[in-house]
């Protein structure tokens, strides 16, 4: 089967239900690598061309599974291997709900519309650069896949952000559903 012929296929093996699809219950045979690429900026690629179809994006989402380091869209009949230049997501919007401190809540939306509030089963994590310090913000998702959080999203999330003592340490960072989730160093 070619790679034009595979996206198609899988397409159309996609269940026809409401909410996500069970991935986590699939376990087909691996078919072998497609030609499918998702960016860092979140812009999904087939055969090097950028999918225009946001509807297929999000659908294809719904059957994203992560395995280790390695990414599947998977079905109930085929697992294809694409590749994924950071996180498979990018976190676009912030609602902040609730008064600001202890008891808000962080409500992210993802490019593929998911959203998810950060809290003990949704983590948020900064990772620095050792070469450049610069960090890189995730929030978790579903299952094992992340969002990497934009730009001026983070940047709401600092404007939030508040002073915690942490094992000896000032830390800034930000709650949400009870949880602090620190953001960096106090300079």
């Amino acid at each position: 089967m070619t790679d034009s012929n595979k996206a198609g296929d899988l397409f159309a093996q996609i269940p026809k239900t409401k909410g996500l699809p069970p991935v986590h219950l699939w376990n087909p045979d691996f078919c072998g690598d497609i030609d499918m690429r998702i960016a860092r900026d979140g812009t999904w690629y087939y055969l090097g061309t950028p999918i225009g179809r946001k509807p297929m994006v999000r659908l294809f989402s719904t059957i994203m599974r992560r395995d280790g380091d390695d990414y599947f869209l998977i079905t109930p009949v085929e697992k294809v291997g694409i590749k994924v230049d950071d996180a498979p997501f990018v976190a676009v919007t912030l609602e902040v709900l609730g008064e600001e401190g202890e008891g808000q809540v962080l409500r992210f939306l993802t490019n593929v519309e998911d959203q998810t509030e950060a809290g003990p089963e949704h983590p948020l994590r900064v990772v620095t650069n050792p070469d450049t310090q610069e960090p890189a913000p995730y929030i978790h998702v579903r299952s094992n896949l992340e969002a990497l959080i934009h730009r001026n999203v983070f940047y709401q999330l600092v404007e939030l952000a508040v002073s915690r003592k942490i094992d000896g340490q000032r830390w800034l960072g930000v709650w949400s559903h009870g949880v602090f989730f620190p953001v960096g160093l106090e300079p």
